[in-house]
């Protein structure tokens, strides 16, 4: 089940870059040069351009939709982009550079494979770029992509270029970011972004779509443990059908097969796979993440939240430390009460702990990202470790090691808005443990 590069394969990716580095430039020049513009969008954006009273088409406009966006040129909200070349598929996560909008990069970027940061070569590695750099650590997004931009502006001169891309390496290393590659390009012109450039023949390496469409995506699903979250359970009782008992959902991770040992959590209860059935026939296996109903040979109490687990199974508990990116304006502190949807899972939680809050913008220490004291809780953006409490045990994975398992997300029991974005385990160091007494009236 290893992942190959051809036209079927598919790359999630998102870009960030500070405000004015040229983001929504780069990613209009992606797809105008990649033949991925209809006719009547380019000459929408040729008429807005002209509108304005610019002679070149101003490929930004292809991605920054809202009229804010265009009025203030700046991204503000998440663009989902799909295209599609000879090579790959993709889906492009256009995500905004402004720090008020951090908490949209990490929806962006919570599903991408690659991550493309971009900088103003004028201005090398700022605040936000190392803010976007340890976003992308902490989500685990296996490849990252610096582009450093504007080149034409500093004459193609290949210091520049060695300087910004040593200073970003070396930071992304010091996170734990083990793939980074470096393209100078030039958005405004097209230089390296699909046509490699006349300008800089002192690089030898990929443009930026070459190294998109051939970069390693996916995993093996056979590595990985089966993780099933249970959907919804059928149980048609016909004629045809009178003792058929199926749980469906969507396979997380791994390969389950018919005959495969599996523990159903949280009850702990072991059975094997009796059947398997996708799209309405019987098959031996299935991989993450198609969509079946999985039969099991015993008669077990299975229902919606429940994990059917193969391979080394996480330990159900009520007790959750985890790093935490904060995404709504109402603050997040101590004592709170929340709703915890981890899969198909919700449970009741009590926000017992907000141990701190981690500066991304300061210098990496010997202990790594700095962390402060967040007396007052966590506010819009704020990314901090929290330690929570459930009212039932939750079979969470680390994020570490499983993005699908290892998530989740706090939100308001008053009125459903999302508050939280969580991911279970360690971060970027080891957490203190703290924490407060029991509030066992609401867990």
């Amino acid at each position: 089940m290893s992942t190959a590069t051809n036209a079927t394969s598919l790359l999630r990716f998102a870009t960030a870059g500070s405000v004015d580095d040229g983001k929504s430039t780069l990613v209009g020049r992606l797809l105008h040069d990649s033949k991925s513009v209809l006719a009547d969008q380019l000459e929408a954006v040729e008429h807005a351009s002209r509108s304005r009273g610019q002679e070149a088409p101003d490929l930004a406009l292809l991605t920054d939709g809202l009229r804010a966006e265009r009025e203030q040129g700046i991204t503000i909200d998440v663009a989902y982009r799909y295209f599609a070349t000879p090579r790959r598929r993709f889906i492009l996560a256009d995500t905004p550079g402004h720090v008020q909008y951090t908490r949209n990069m990490v929806t962006g970027a919570s599903t991408a494979e690659l991550a493309v940061v971009l900088v103003d070569a004028r201005n090398g590695v700022v605040e936000q770029t190392r803010r976007h750099a340890a976003v992308a650590a902490l989500l685990r997004v296996p490849h990252v992509v610096l582009a450093v931009n504007k080149m034409d502006l500093v004459d193609y001169a290949e210091p520049v270029f060695a300087a910004i891309a040593a200073e970003f390496t070396a930071y992304a290393a010091s996170l734990g970011v083990r793939d980074v590659l470096a393209v100078p390009i030039s958005a405004l012109v097209g230089d390296n972004v699909v046509e490699p450039s006349a300008h800089m023949d002192w690089y030898g390496g990929p443009t930026l779509l070459e190294h998109l469409e051939t970069v390693p995506v996916g995993s093996d699903p056979g590595a990985e443990p089966a993780r099933f979250p249970v959907q919804y359970v059928i149980r048609p009782q016909t004629e045809e059908h009178p003792d058929y008992r199926g749980y469906a959902g969507q396979l997380a991770s791994g390969v389950l097969r018919v005959g495969d040992t599996v523990t159903v959590l949280p009850s702990g209860h072991t059975t094997t796979v009796a059947g398997i059935d996708a799209l309405g026939r019987q098959a031996a296996a299935a991989w993450a993440p198609q969509s079946v109903t999985v039969r099991l040979a015993d008669d077990l109490d299975v229902s919606r939240g429940d994990l059917i687990a193969a391979g080394p199974v996480p330990v159900p508990t009520k007790d959750v430390e985890a790093t935490v990116s904060h995404l709504s304006e109402r603050p997040l502190r101590a004592g709170d009460k929340v709703l915890l949807k981890h899969t198909t899972r919700t449970v009741r939680a009590l926000v017992k702990d907000v141990a701190y809050r981690i500066d991304i913008t300061a210098p990496i220490g010997e202990g790594g990202l700095e962390q402060r004291p967040a007396p007052d809780g966590l506010n819009v953006n704020d990314i901090g470790r929290v330690v929570l409490r459930t009212a039932e045990p939750l079979a969470l994975d680390g994020y570490s090691d499983n993005r699908r398992t290892g998530s989740f997300l706090l939100i308001d029991p008053a009125d459903g808005t999302t508050l939280t974005a969580g991911m279970a385990g360690e971060a970027f160091a080891t957490v203190p443990t703290t924490g407060t007494p029991d509030e066992e009236d609401w867990v």
